[in-house]
This record gives structure tokens, C-alpha cells and sequence, in this order.
């Protein structure tokens, strides 16, 4: 047995996964831009056709940056950072090895279906499960691969603790697992329509209230348990690594943890308040909703914190840049959820702007941030180069921090104006606008949307670069950095 040490970890999937999360960050981040401009400019809506128009182009974006660029760098993350918390390398075991090789060849060839069936408009029509029931069936299998690799390692671990991250991972899995299967239960047509039909094609085996009630159990919870519960795991990792502190407070980690566990699975409700479900789910969602902060802001303030007596290395480390403005996103995004969860918020923020806006300062700022982080901290390690350009990524930094600002600014100002405008009546009891009115005052807000997206587009392309640059013509280190990455 290899000691602590002397042990060399194999990071051949960590590898593999980083460059999927610059692919489809790239990728998912440019249609994203594209479909941001044709709501400024609509003419843009015909540049391919049907191929090119907002609504077949929209869910291609949300779920290429979802289970494109997010999974791949929570896998690229965990297959990094799990073996060396449990100090175990991944080229020790040929089956959990092997696992990990087909998890990744499997996740490929999925996300290849999913871009190519989502772009020719084969959808199961439900948010964040576009998926139709073949490809579903493959997305099982490959989560299961995940849980085999993850637990795999956890048996074979030389370290007994279990670190917070690993807590994380374990949550993410366990509860993708149990949302996709319920919410993803559908009855190919073929089946029960007498060979009437594509073969791929299904229904879900809900319907109405019960349909959308667990929908939206699962659509909150893909932003929690994709967007949230990994990347936090993902911090408690690279934050410590990357800045020489030790987490603020153990305790505090694992109080947060069980609070989001109880509280973010009961949230979801509150994307049907004003709607026909019965009004205390509204009400229970509503709720949980607000409870939601403290669990939340319980764990960024450990993350911000973990930082004391240290804030001199914001001033000299981007990455530190990068981790500590996504934690500060993490408590922006999630104080601004439970207030448009509030039901006379609601009535304003429900289908306006303000609700892109809240997404996208929570992606854009918190998760994306983290994922460049962690994987500029994972790049002079796995590849055994120094960072190509510390000055790239202070320009990337500061031209997506513009960039993020300018989108989550003007969608407030969107949809609280939104908002307002359909529920203005005059005197008598009639609208006092138009819907086109509506369209018309938003016109600059949209163009400023989308100048922001260009700005983290042109941010994403720096990192992409700045990474490519770093894996082959970096100045090679003779040993691997212990703390703070080194960068030219």
C-alpha cells in the first residue's frame, strides 16, 4: 500500500471533464447570448430558420449550461478533489477506474443526443426535463455510474473522515436521483396510440395540478441540487486549497447542510403561486421559501469568513476574486429568491424579467464563477503547468463581474416595470397598457441584457483560452503547488 505521501493520483477523468465544462460553457453561453439579442432585436429570430428561433434555441441553452457545462465541472471537481480528500487514487482500483472512463464516454454521447435532439425540437416539453425517455433512460444509467465511482472511492478511502464537500456530492446525487425518476415518469405514445407516432415520443404519467406540482418538485430542485448543493461543495474545497485557510467553522458547514437538506426540497411551490394548486402548497412553498435564507447565507457566510485576516490575497489572486464575488452572488441570489417567493412580491415578479434576472445573477455569479475557479485551481495541478496569464484572468473577472451587473440590473428594472404595467388600471376598472406597450418600454432594457451577455461571453473565450494555453505552454512546475496557484 502506497503512503499518503508518495501517492500519485490518476486524474485522467478530472482531465477529460474540464475540457467538456469549456466546450459546453462556450457553447451554451453563446446561444444563450444569441437568444438574448432576438429578444432585442427579432430579426434575429430567422438567421437559420426553424433551427434559429428563440423557442427552439432556448431550451438548448438552458440545458447545455445546466447538464453541460455545470455537470462537467462538478465531475471534473469531484473526480479531482474526492481521492485526494480520501486519499485514495482513482488508478488504484481497475473497476472504480473503469467506472469513471464509461461514466464520462456515456455522459458524452448523452449530451451529444440531447444537443442534436434538442435542436431538432424533440422535447418532452417540461423544464429542465427536456429529455425525451431513451435519453432519460441513458441519464439514469450514467448518474447510477457516478454513485458506483463515488462510493466506490468512499469504500476503498484511507482517510476515515468524511470532508463536508464529500457530504455535498453525496446530497447532489441522492437527490437528482430521487427528483429525475419521479418527475420523468412517462408512457411512450407508441405504446397506447395503436403504432400511432415516433417511436421516441411520450406523455407524462401526470396530469394537471399533479403534473406541475412535481415539475416544479424537481425544476427547483435541479437549481438546487446542480446549481447549489455541488457548487457549495466545490467551494469547501477549492477556497481552503487555493487560499491556506482552514473553513471558519466545521460546525457551521455541517448546521447549513442539514438545514438546506430539510428546507430546499419543500421550496418548489412557490413557482405556482397564483396558480390553480391548492393555495397552502402556495403558501408551504412560500414559507420554506423564506426559511431558505438562513441555511443559505449560513453557508456563504462560513465561506466569507474563512477569509479573515486574508482579504490582502483579493487584491492578489484572482481566483480568491472569482470565489469570494460568487459566495457574494450565492447571497444575493439567495435572499432575492425567497423575496419574490413572498406571494404580494410574487403577484408583481410572477413571468417578468425580474425572474431571468434572479436566475441568471445566481448562474452567472455563483455557479459559473465557481466552475472557472476551480478549475483554473485544478489546471497546475492535473497538467503540471503554471497558469498561462494572471492578467487574463483579471480582465476576465472584472469584464464578467461588468457583465453580470449590467444583466441582473436590467432585468430588475424589466420586470419590476413589467410588472407594474399589467396591473395598472384606470379608473374605471380597464388596463391602462397594452401587452405591446409592455414590449416597447423594454426594448433598452433587452439591448442592455444582451451587452451583458457579450461581455461574459468575450469572458468565457478568455478563460477557455487562458486554460487551453495553461495545459500546453504553461512553464512546468517540478512539484505541485501546495496552496496558491501559480500563474504567470
Amino acid at each position: 500500500m502506497q503512503s499518503n505521501a508518495s501517492l500519485e493520483y490518476d486524474y485522467t477523468v478530472a482531465k477529460w471533464f474540464t475540457w467538456t465544462a469549456v466546450i459546453f460553457g462556450i457553447v451554451g453561453m453563446t446561444i444563450g447570448v444569441l437568444i438574448a439579442s432576438q429578444l432585442a432585436f427579432p430579426d434575429l429570430n430567422y438567421l437559420l430558420g426553424e433551427y434559429g428561433t428563440f423557442s427552439r434555441l432556448r431550451p438548448l441553452h438552458t440545458n447545455v449550461v445546466i447538464y453541460g457545462f455545470t455537470l462537467s465541472g462538478v465531475w471534473a471537481s469531484f473526480y479531482y478533489s474526492a481521492p485526494r480528500v480520501l486519499k485514495v487514487s482513482m488508478g488504484e482500483s481497475k473497476v472504480v477506474n473503469g467506472i469513471g472512463k464509461l461514466h464520462f464516454f456515456l455522459y458524452l454521447i448523452a449530451a451529444a443526443s440531447m444537443v442534436l435532439s434538442l435542436g431538432m425540437g424533440i422535447t418532452a416539453n417540461k423544464e429542465y426535463a427536456q429529455m425525451e425517455w431513451p435519453l432519460d433512460i441513458l441519464i439514469v444509467v450514467i448518474w447510477v455510474l457516478w454513485g458506483v465511482a463515488m462510493f466506490g472511492l468512499i469504500g476503498l478511502r484511507r482517510e476515515k473522515t468524511l470532508y463536508i464537500s464529500l457530504w455535498y456530492y453525496i446530497a447532489c446525487f441522492l437527490g437528482v436521483a430521487m427528483l429525475y425518476l419521479f418527475n420523468n415518469m412517462e408512457v411512450p405514445t407508441m405504446l397506447f396510440s395503436g403504432g400511432v407516432g415516433a417511436w421516441y415520443h411520450s406523455v407524462s404519467m401526470y396530469a394537471g395540478t399533479n403534473d406541475a406540482l412535481i415539475q416544479w418538485w424537481w425544476g427547483h430542485n435541479a437549481v438546487a441540487f446542480v446549481f447549489t448543493v455541488p457548487i457549495i461543495a466545490i467551494i469547501y474545497y477549492f477556497l481552503p486549497k487555493e487560499s491556506g485557510q482552514a473553513i471558519y467553522s466545521y460546525k457551521l458547514s455541517l448546521a447549513a447542510f442539514w438545514g438546506l437538506m430539510f428546507v430546499y426540497l419543500w421550496a418548489g411551490a412557490h413557482h405556482l403561486i397564483w396558480s390553480t394548486v391548492p393555495d397552502w402548497m402556495q403558501t408551504m412553498g412560500s414559507v420554506f421559501s423564506v426559511v431558505l435564507i438562513l441555511p443559505s447565507w449560513g453557508s456563504a457566510i462560513n465561506m466569507l469568513l474563512t477569509m479573515k485576516g486574508e482579504w490582502n490575497q483579493l487584491t492578489e489572486n484572482p481566483l480568491i476574486k472569482f470565489m469570494v464575488l460568487a459566495s457574494t452572488f450565492y447571497m444575493l441570489s439567495t435572499l432575492e429568491g425567497p423575496i419574490q417567493a413572498v406571494k404580494s412580491v410574487n403577484a408583481i415578479a410572477h413571468f417578468t424579467d425580474w425572474i431571468p434576472g434572479h436566475v441568471h445573477d445566481g448562474v452567472l455569479g455563483w455557479v459559473a464563477f465557481m466552475i472557472f475557479a476551480a478549475l483554473m485551481h485544478m489546471a497546475p495541478r492535473v497538467f503540471k503547468r503554471e497558469i498561462y496569464s494572471k492578467s487574463l484572468l483579471e480582465s476576465q473577472f472584472w469584464i464578467q463581474t461588468i457583465g453580470v451587473v449590467l444583466y441582473f440590473t436590467s432585468m430588475w428594472i424589466a420586470g419590476i416595470t413589467q410588472g407594474m404595467m399589467w396591473r395598472a388600471v384606470d379608473e374605471y376598472g380597464n388596463l391602462v397598457y397594452s401587452f405591446i406597450d409592455t414590449v416597447s418600454v423594454l426594448h433598452p432594457y433587452y439591448a442592455i441584457r444582451a451587452l451583458g451577455g457579450l461581455l461574459y461571453l468575450i469572458g468565457v473565450f478568455m478563460f477557455a483560452w487562458n486554460f487551453f494555453k495553461t495545459a500546453t505552454a504553461g512553464r512546468r512546475l517540478e512539484q505541485e503547488p501546495r496552496y496558491r496557484s501559480p500563474m504567470a
